[in-house]
C-alpha cells in the first residue's frame, strides 16, 4: 500500500472518529402543515425562522458549540492556517477608480487585517491611506468601501460597513483637509451614488425591503433631508442604479425587474422633466452616461448584447445609433474613459478586451492571456486613463493602465502572493448535460496527475442572475490543488457566459437545467477518472448555496461533502424574508400556482428524505446576512441532523457577527479558510501537508 493511501485511510478515519467526540444538539420538532395549491406540507421546523427568539437563539449557541467540537480536532490544521496565512497575509489591492486624474483603491497589505481606502495623485505619486477602518471604528468586523468621487476627485463618499451586512453608512472626506463633512447619510442599502460637478449635491440610489428609491441630497447644510425624486410606484421586485451625465444636466436611472427586463428612466435636471427608454423593449437595457449623451447596453434583438449611442436631446428610438453591435462574444460590461468605450467580452467564460470610439469605429484589441479574467476599474469619459485588473486560476491580480485611444497596457500593479502556478495544468472541459447541451468546465491540477479515479476533487458552481463564473485566484482553492486535489469550476446555463439565451435556459421553469448541468459535471469527472464518488466535494454560496443544495437532495450518492454557504433552501417560503421578493422574476414565488409546481420539485428542504444516506454536509451562514435570511441553513441543518451520522456529519458553521458581503478582515478570512477545506479535506481524504 502507497504512503499516500495509507494517509487517505488515515484522514478518513480520524474524521470520523472525531466526530463522534460530542452529540449533536436537539432540535425540538415543532410541525406546521399548510396547503398550497391543493398540495399539503409539513414544516418541522419553522421556529427556528424567528432569529431573536431565546430558544432560536440558545439553540444556535449549541450548534457554534458542536461544530468547534467537529472543527477543531481535524489533523493538519496548523498546516492549513500556516499556507493560508502565507496566501492570504500578501498585499491586496483594487483596479483604481480615476477622477480628476487621481487613483482612488482599495488595499489591504499583508500587515493589515483590514481593507484601507488609498490614494494617489497620480499614476507614480506615492500612496496615501485615506481611511482606515481602524481609524473609523473600534469593531474589528466592521469595513470600508469607497461609494463614490466627485468628477474632480476633490470629494469622496464613503461606506461603514458592520460585518456583512449589506447596509453601510455614508461618510463624505473633503480632499483638500482630510476631514469629512458634517453630513452623514444613515445606514441603509444603498446601491450605486454620484457626486454633482460643484460637489454641493449628492444623488444615491437605495434599495430597502419595499423597492428601490433615487434621492437627491444638498451637502451644504448637514440638517438637509434627501428629496425623493424617484421610485414611490415601484415595488420589492424592482431595482435601480444611477448615473449622472458629465454635463451634469441629466439623471441617469437604470430600473431592473429582475435580471431579464431593464429600461432606462432620464430626468432632466434643469427642467425637472422625465423620459423614459427601452420600457417596451422586454430586454436587458442599461445606460451609462456620457457628455449629454447615453451609451445603451442592450439585449433587444442581441441576446450576446450591443450598443446605442442616444443624444439626450433626441431619445426617440430611430435617433439611435448603433455603435456596438453583436458578436460572437458575450458582451459582458464596458467603461467609459478617454473619449471611448472600453468592452469586456466573455469568450468561452474567459475575458476579452476591446475599445472603439463613441461612433463605433477605430476598434482596437487589447491584448490579454487566455483562460483570465479581466476588471474594468472605474473613469469618467474624460478621464485619459482607466485601470484594468487581471486574474487566473494561476495568478493573482495584476493591475495595468490601459490607454483607450491606442489599447496599450502598462504594468502598474501585482498583488504579492507567494503561489507558483507552473506546476498547476489549467485545462477547459466541454461535457455534456442531461438534454444534450454542450457546457464549459475549468479543470485543474498538479501536472501529471495520474487518472486513476482515487484523486479527491472539488466542483464549484452558481449557475443564476446572469453572473458569469470566470477565472479567479482563491488561497482555498490553491491549497485544495496543493495538496494533491483536483479543483474543478463549472459554467453552468443561468450566467451569462454565453448571452442572455444562457441564462435564461437556467431561470425560472428552466431552474432544473442548472442542477442537471452541475450534476453532469460530478459524473463527467468520475466517468473521467479524475475521482470518485467517495473522493468528491461540491461548494457553492448564496444561489449556489441552492446549486449544491438541490445537487445534493437529487443525486447524494454522487458526493462525499457539501460546503453550502449562505443559502437559499426553502424556496416555497424564500420569498417571504428580507430581499426575497426581488428574486420572484428569477426563481419564480410559490404563491403562483404555476410556479409552484416546478420550485416544490427541486426546493432542497421539501425533498430530503429521512433514510436516504446523504452527503457530510456543512452549512455556513451568520446572523449578520441581511440579503439571505440564515433561517434557511438553521432549518436545512435541524432537518438534515435528525439523521446524520458520525461518518457523514451535518454541521452549522454560524457567525453571530458574519453575514453576506465580504470585507471581513483577513483573520476572519483565514479562520473560515481553515476551518473549509479541513473539512472538505477530512471528508474526501485529503490530507493536508503544507507546500
Amino acid at each position: 500500500m502507497t504512503t499516500r493511501a495509507v494517509l487517505l485511510i488515515l484522514a478518513t478515519s480520524l474524521a470520523t472518529s472525531m466526530m463522534q467526540a460530542q452529540s449533536i444538539p436537539p432540535s425540538p420538532r415543532r410541525p406546521v402543515t399548510e396547503t398550497l395549491h391543493g398540495v399539503s406540507f409539513t414544516d418541522p421546523y419553522r421556529w427556528l425562522e424567528d432569529q431573536s427568539s431565546a430558544e432560536t437563539r440558545a439553540w444556535v449557541d449549541a450548534q457554534i458549540k458542536y461544530t468547534r467540537s467537529q472543527l477543531d480536532p481535524i489533523a493538519g490544521r496548523d498546516a492549513l492556517r500556516k499556507r493560508l496565512t502565507e496566501l492570504m497575509r500578501a498585499d491586496k489591492l483594487t483596479a483604481p477608480r480615476v477622477h480628476g486624474g487621481r487613483l482612488f483603491y482599495m488595499k489591504r497589505s499583508s500587515a493589515a487585517t483590514r481593507w484601507s481606502i488609498c490614494y494617489r495623485e497620480s499614476a507614480g505619486a506615492p500612496e496615501q491611506v485615506l481611511v482606515d477602518p481602524a481609524v473609523v471604528t473600534k469593531d474589528e468586523m466592521s469595513s470600508v468601501s469607497i461609494e463614490a468621487v466627485s468628477p474632480d476627485g476633490k470629494l469622496l463618499a464613503y461606506g461603514v460597513r458592520a460585518g456583512g451586512a449589506d447596509e453601510r453608512t455614508i461618510r463624505f472626506m473633503n480632499m483638500d483637509t482630510r476631514q469629512d463633512l458634517a453630513v452623514e447619510l444613515p445606514a441603509s442599502r444603498y446601491t450605486s451614488m454620484r457626486i454633482a460637478a460643484s460637489r454641493e449635491v449628492v444623488y444615491f440610489s437605495d434599495l430597502p425591503n419595499t423597492g428601490p428609491r433615487v434621492f437627491r441630497r444638498s451637502l451644504k447644510d448637514a440638517q438637509a433631508q434627501p428629496e425623493q425624486l424617484f421610485g414611490q410606484e415601484f415595488g420589492d421586485k424592482y431595482s435601480a442604479e444611477i448615473d449622472l451625465t458629465a454635463d451634469g444636466r441629466y439623471l441617469v436611472v437604470n430600473v431592473s425587474e429582475g435580471w431579464t427586463r431593464a429600461w432606462v428612466h432620464l430626468l432632466d435636471l434643469t427642467r425637472g422633466e422625465w423620459a423614459v427608454l427601452g420600457r417596451d423593449l422586454d430586454a436587458v437595457t442599461e445606460a451609462k452616461a456620457g457628455d449629454g449623451e447615453l451609451f445603451l447596453k442592450t439585449s433587444w434583438n442581441a441576446p450576446k448584447g450591443r450598443i446605442f449611442r442616444v443624444d439626450c436631446t433626441k431619445l426617440q428610438r430611430h435617433f439611435w445609433k448603433l455603435v456596438v453591435p453583436e458578436s460572437r462574444d458575450a458582451l459582458e460590461g464596458y467603461a467609459l474613459a478617454g473619449g471611448r468605450l472600453v468592452l469586456a467580452y466573455i469568450r468561452d467564460a474567459w475575458s476579452v478586451l476591446r475599445t472603439v470610439d463613441r461612433d463605433g469605429a477605430n476598434v482596437t484589441e487589447v491584448g490579454l492571456k487566455p483562460y483570465g479574467s479581466a476588471g474594468l476599474g472605474g473613469s469618467d469619459w474624460g478621464e485619459k486613463d482607466l485601470y484594468v485588473s487581471f486574474v487566473s486560476f494561476t495568478t493573482p491580480s495584476e493591475f495595468q493602465r490601459l490607454d483607450p485611444k491606442t489599447g496599450k497596457l502598462t504594468g502598474w500593479a501585482k498583488e504579492t502572493v507567494p503561489f507558483d502556478g507552473s506546476g498547476v495544468e489549467v485545462k477547459q472541459v466541454w461535457y455534456r448535460s442531461k438534454d444534450g447541451t454542450k457546457v464549459p468546465m475549468f479543470v485543474m491540477s498538479k501536472k501529471g496527475l495520474a487518472l486513476d479515479g482515487r484523486t479527491p476533487a472539488l466542483v464549484y458552481g452558481y449557475g443564476g442572475f446572469s453572473v458569469s463564473i470566470q477565472p479567479s485566484f482563491s488561497a482555498t482553492w490553491a491549497t485544495w490543488i496543493e495538496n494533491g486535489g483536483v479543483l474543478a469550476v463549472t459554467n453552468l446555463r443561468g450566467g451569462a457566459e454565453f448571452g442572455e439565451a444562457w441564462h435564461k435556459a437556467g431561470m425560472l421553469e428552466n431552474k432544473q437545467n442548472v442542477f442537471n448541468d452541475f450534476i453532469a459535471a460530478a459524473e463527467w469527472l468520475i466517468a473521467n477518472k479524475y475521482t470518485s464518488a467517495d473522493r468528491l466535494a461540491i461548494q457553492g454560496g448564496s444561489n449556489g448555496g441552492l446549486l449544491v443544495g438541490a445537487a445534493m437532495t437529487q443525486r447524494p450518492e454522487l458526493y462525499r461533502a457539501v460546503l453550502c454557504s449562505v443559502p437559499l433552501l426553502d424556496m416555497l417560503r424564500y420569498h417571504k424574508f428580507l430581499l426575497g421578493p426581488l428574486w420572484t422574476p428569477e426563481y419564480g414565488s410559490a404563491a403562483d400556482a404555476a410556479q409552484f409546481e416546478y420550485i416544490r420539485k427541486y426546493s432542497p428542504y421539501q425533498n430530503f428524505k429521512a433514510g436516504v444516506k446523504y452527503p457530510a454536509v456543512m452549512f455556513k451562514t451568520g446572523d449578520a446576512d441581511t440579503r439571505v435570511a440564515p433561517l434557511h441553513a438553521r432549518k436545512m441543518a435541524a432537518l438534515m441532523q435528525a439523521t446524520a451520522t458520525a461518518e457523514r456529519p451535518v454541521l452549522l458553521h454560524y457567525d453571530i457577527s458574519v453575514g453576506h458581503s465580504s470585507g471581513l478582515p483577513v483573520t476572519k478570512e483565514i479562520d473560515d479558510g481553515v476551518d473549509v477545506m479541513s473539512f472538505l479535506m477530512s471528508q474526501t481524504g485529503l490530507a493536508p501537508t503544507g507546500r
